[in-house]
């Protein structure tokens, strides 16, 4: 079947994005072909784009979708033509009309949730799942710091984390974002281009956060570290300045004995019911009546390459979706 998508040949700006016609094939065994009718755009993308995190040329892009279940090959058990459904992860290929999955990833989409709220929230859902509930389990009472607090990943991780009880202090760019973090649970604010140890040190009578989540990477680094409490821990997901250079463990001692650790979801979700075990908890944490759910921007599937644009440039908040 022939369908449209996002191909690259080259790694490179957004303009290495090409919208071209390709062919689908029937599913093998243990595949199903899914219809999108959603699709999530997430910073990683850009790093697969750009090379930061390299792929076998040429490629498809993204690795998240929501859509409908229209042809199942041998043994697939698990979904149903006309089911709707939601996956995130590899091959990179969700910045496509149809394509086929392997059906054992695919997860239900719960009656109450949109195909639009699901593409939007499911990666970024799961990354704020694996970041509160199992990098660094938040307590009830703890303060923590989080970087890019109105982004897809920061919206909802900020509303989860007071959820359970933290005190959250998010860092943003500008005051726009600033009083979207605070709409999402964020007790306090912190400037990107503030000197965020001593503002963190002056909101927690010196002691220091129990944990920063740090999506920026490279030039925040030791400033998360010097953020944090005694014991506290850094966890470092995401490189949006640049991939964080090889450092001393002593820099840990000589702050406190902290921790560092620098977590991928899938190692969390690696097993089927591992996945649906995440998803519940994630879709149970985003109907409820005060989250607040923002898909800020919506594009075009064929206009992928000026979203890429955007969220590099950082004029999005909250999620982003593609529509095909």
């Amino acid at each position: 079947m022939k369908t449209n998508a996002i191909r690259i040949y080259e790694y490179g700006t957004p303009d290495v994005l090409q919208w071209e016609e390709v062919n689908v094939p029937d599913p093998a065994p243990g595949e199903a072909e899914v219809r999108h009718t959603a699709i999530g755009l997430n910073f990683i993308d850009t790093y697969h784009r750009s090379g930061l995190y390299p792929m076998r040329l040429p490629m498809g892009l993204g690795s998240e979708a929501a859509g409908i279940v229209e042809a199942i090959g041998a043994g697939v058990t698990n979904v149903a033509i006309g089911d709707r459904v939601v996956y995130t992860g590899s091959p990179a290929d969700s910045y496509s009309e149809r394509r086929n999955f392997d059906a054992s990833r695919l997860v239900p989409i719960p009656d109450s949730v949109s195909d639009e709220t699901a593409a939007a929230v499911f990666l970024k859902g799961l990354t704020a799942w694996y970041l509160l509930r199992r990098s660094y389990r938040v307590q009830s009472g703890d303060p923590v710091l989080l970087y890019a607090a109105a982004g897809g990943v920061g919206s909802l991780a900020s509303q989860w984390a007071k959820h359970l009880g933290a005190t959250v202090i998010g860092i943003v760019s500008t005051d726009e974002k600033a009083a979207l973090a605070r709409s999402h649970g964020c007790d306090h604010i912190i400037m990107a281009d503030d000197n965020v140890p001593e503002k963190v040190r002056e909101l927690t009578n010196g002691q220091g956060v129990a944990a920063v989540y740090d999506s920026v990477g490279r030039d925040t680094f030791f400033a998360s570290l010097d953020s944090l409490r005694p014991h506290g821990t850094m966890v470092t997901f995401g490189n949006a300045s640049g991939p964080v250079e090889p450092f001393a463990a002593a820099e840990l001692a000589k702050r406190g004995s902290l921790y560092v650790t620098r977590p991928i979801l899938f190692h969390f979700i690696g097993k089927r019911e591992e996945l649906l075990e995440a998803s519940d908890e994630l879709f149970e944490f985003i109907t409820r009546d005060d989250v607040n759910i923002r898909i800020g921007k919506t594009y075009a599937l064929k206009d992928a390459a000026q979203a890429h644009r955007d969220l590099e440039a950082r004029k999005t908040t909250g999620s982003t979706i593609l529509l095909p």
